[in-house]
């Protein structure tokens, strides 16, 4: 049975993998093609790490019509 610990580290590394599994995208619906991270909050933001160029991400299901439109347009490209 694992320790705390090693729970711990595995829950990281899944959650970075599912980071890095999905397509995210700014709000605009340009897709983002860098690192990302997961706040706290669970907000994805782009960086491997927060500083204070990063921007919130959201996945395609979250974005409004415009943006999704957006999106799909330059998945073509």
């Amino acid at each position: 049975m694992p320790n705390g610990q090693e729970q711990g580290q595995r829950q990281r590394k899944k959650i970075i993998l599912m980071v890095k599994s999905s397509k995210h995208y700014f709000r605009d619906g340009r897709e983002h093609k860098g690192n990302s991270h997961r706040m706290p909050n669970g907000q994805i933001h782009s960086g491997k790490t927060h500083g204070k160029t990063s921007k919130r991400l959201f996945h395609f299901g979250d974005l409004s019509k415009t943006a999704k439109a957006k999106a799909i347009k330059s998945r073509g490209k």
